[in-house]
């Protein structure tokens, strides 16, 4: 079995809570297709997610963000 896994970074454009960040993090793990989540305390507005592109869209994954309040872009590397 060959799985191709790519990451994406958000940048989320307000400071959030721990808690704030926390529910979006869960929320993001919830979705099929996401394998892991880094939103370090040093650089809170920042998020990588690593996920499966064959199961789940990083638009969808931004979509799951900004559809919980958060205003948030994808940043390209």
């Amino acid at each position: 079995m060959n799985i191709q896994l790519v990451d994406v970074t958000l940048h989320i454009d307000k400071n959030l809570s721990s808690e704030q960040r926390g529910t979006i993090e869960e929320s993001l793990r919830a979705l099929d297709g996401v394998v892991s989540i880094h939103n370090p305390d040093k650089t809170p507005h920042l998020t990588l997610v690593e996920y499966d592109p064959d199961i789940i869209t990083s638009r969808k994954i931004l979509e799951r963000v900004t559809n919980q309040g958060a205003h948030a872009e994808l940043v390209g590397l």
